[in-house]
């Protein structure tokens, strides 16, 4: 069986597109849903700080990378600095809508300090964790249209669009940690970056439910009932940390590599048809109950 690698055709291209600036865009903008709408707020305030974090840590490593994989990483970079600036806005709108999300930007103030101090190679390999976190979401708010149903156009349309970009450059940060270990025993190689997906994995979860109860609390909603309802958003319906269990536990197998699975046709569809077919109740300015 042939080692998985990036397709040698792939191309990453970045798309310098502007969302939401003058659109009025909901408090709750994901169906009036206060739990969906959470969520994705939650993760969006980690994006400018974190995306710069990714950026810094491949950047370290992309001298002596071959040419292919040095265009890549400046096309990674160029990609993930838009998504900031994208990011910075959407960001805007939450705050705008009176939610404090200083709390949650301590918490991942927090999360990236954990490797200061540490070689540069511990940034690479937290970068490649949270890499993969990204694209297997990524893919699942792609493939599945009910994620974003109800979803206010402008909103939408900025999650889709970054997880197309997602999908396409979710091979750059593995392959930088490829070239830098290259040396590595594979033993070695495969314990350590087990051990930062583990350490990634609780932090992720755990930070991403602490910002999620925290704009919750900003709206009133407190108590059991609430965390009832985020876990079965997140592991009944739609689901999401329940469908990407599967990808997750693949990157600790053997030979494991992001494009083992090449999903680049969501890319297109993300682009195309999809919108269409996932936004029409947003497009027609109609709000759902």
């Amino acid at each position: 069986m042939a080692k998985a690698t990036t397709p040698a055709d792939l191309t990453i291209t970045p798309r310098d597109r502007r969302f939401g600036r003058g659109a009025a865009i909901r408090r709750w903008w994901l169906n009036d849903d206060p739990i969906a709408t959470a969520f994705y707020n939650a993760l969006s305030v980690t994006f400018p700080k974190g995306e710069g974090y990714f950026v810094d840590s491949v950047r370290k490593f992309r001298e002596g990378t071959r040419p292919k994989l040095h265009a890549q990483i400046n096309a990674f970079i160029k990609q993930e600095v838009i998504h900031t600036r994208e990011h910075v806005a959407f960001n805007r709108h939450v705050t705008d809508q009176g939610y404090d999300v200083a709390p949650l930007i301590v918490d991942v103030d927090a999360a990236l300090a954990l490797t200061k101090g540490r070689p540069e190679i511990a940034s690479l390999a937290a970068t490649t964790a949270l890499e993969h976190f990204t694209a297997m979401l990524a893919h699942e708010l792609i493939a599945n249209p009910n994620h974003l149903r109800g979803g206010d156009e402008q909103a939408a349309a900025l999650w889709l669009w970054h997880a197309a970009e997602e999908i396409e450059h979710k091979g750059v940060a593995y392959d930088t940690w490829l070239h830098a270990t290259r040396d590595w025993p594979r033993f070695t190689r495969w314990r350590v970056k087990s051990l930062v997906m583990l350490i990634t994995t609780w932090r992720f979860f755990t930070g991403r439910a602490r910002g999620m109860a925290e704009l919750l609390r900003q709206d009133g909603l407190t108590g059991p009932k609430v965390w009832a309802r985020m876990a079965w958003y997140a592991f009944g319906n739609p689901g999401m940390a329940r469908k990407v269990a599967g990808v997750w536990a693949a990157y600790f197998l053997p030979g494991f590599h992001p494009w083992k699975h090449d999903d680049r046709a969501l890319i297109g569809l993300a682009e195309s048809e999809y919108e269409a077919a996932v936004l029409p109740v947003a497009k027609r300015g109609v709000v759902m109950a």
